[in-house]
């Protein structure tokens, strides 16, 4: 399958300081790929070269089979970026079907657009009266104008409350059903760690981890925690004397390796335990793990 975008040793430097170095990534067509890094981590740079704002100095570039900012990659790609601006005397329908007509589609598909983030209600008041999160919508939806093949995402839930949030994911969800990458940055790692199917960790502007959270999970290596709920605190922390009392609960790490061999030992404890709970490393421990490797 042709990738919708490929990246291979691209290289940006800004006034001697490498921006990004060397950065290699493939992102397939039904693909959601969550970038996550810190501030300065290169993340921005990364969108503005794919949608062709700014050269790279070394390296390729492919957007959906052209060059970036060339007609095709951009008549193929949608942006969101973490602060829209619209202007604030055109309603939510209006400024849709401007955005329409810039685009060379009918203008009546404005409503189904707002109809699909969720503004319908809100599509004939002025843009003015919106919250942020209303705003971002309107955002999304001119994003999904000529059903693009590649989605860069740029906070894209900033200012939207939960269940927006949840409704959100449920339309990429849709939209990568239907054939259409997503390139999606974060800083709301729990948000992206159930829903994207790849996630990508820039740091000092190198790509410092790559893979699903599975896969990221044995990369890292990290312990995995148990809490156990004693009915019998005695018998249990005689057969656990490395875990520690924390608020009511036996708590104690192994390795991934080492996880079934403790399980076993505590369900052999039998009516002594009352539950078991597994927590394995969570995306943010990941990423911290992933970004201080190198000295960050």
């Amino acid at each position: 399958m042709t990738p919708t975008l490929t990246l291979k040793q691209l290289t940006k430097t800004y006034a001697g300081v490498r921006a990004l170095s060397e950065v290699s990534l493939r992102v397939a067509p039904g693909e959601r790929v969550a970038l996550l890094g810190h501030n300065g981590a290169g993340k921005s740079t990364l969108m503005k070269i794919i949608l062709g704002l700014i050269p790279h100095d070394g390296g390729e570039v492919v957007v959906t089979g052209a060059a970036p900012g060339s007609a095709t990659a951009r008549g193929n790609t949608a942006y969101l970026p973490e602060n829209v601006a619209f202007h604030p005397a055109l309603t939510g329908v209006e400024q849709i079907r401007y955005y329409l007509s810039l685009r060379g589609e009918n203008p009546s598909q404005a409503m189904a657009l707002l109809e699909r983030v969720g503004l319908h209600g809100a599509a004939k008041r002025r843009i003015g009266t919106y919250s942020k999160g209303m705003r971002q919508r309107v955002g999304l939806a001119q994003a999904l104008i000529g059903k693009p093949k590649l989605l860069v995402l740029d906070e894209p839930t900033s200012g939207l409350d939960p269940v927006s949030r949840r409704d959100f994911y449920s339309l990429l969800d849709g939209l990568a059903a239907d054939g259409a990458s997503i390139l999606l940055s974060s800083h709301a790692l729990t948000e992206v760690e159930a829903r994207t199917d790849r996630i990508v960790i820039l740091s000092k502007g190198q790509l410092v981890a790559e893979g699903s959270l599975a896969e990221l999970r044995r990369q890292a290596a990290l312990p995995v925690t148990l809490h156990v709920i004693a009915r019998d605190l005695a018998a249990v922390q005689a057969a656990l004397p490395d875990a520690v009392l924390t608020d009511g609960a036996l708590v104690l790490t192994c390795s991934q390796e080492a996880k079934l061999a403790v399980l076993t030992r505590i369900t052999g404890l039998g009516d002594a335990v009352a539950d078991i709970e597994v927590l394995p490393p969570s995306l943010e421990d990941m990423y911290s793990h992933f970004s201080r490797r190198d000295g960050q």
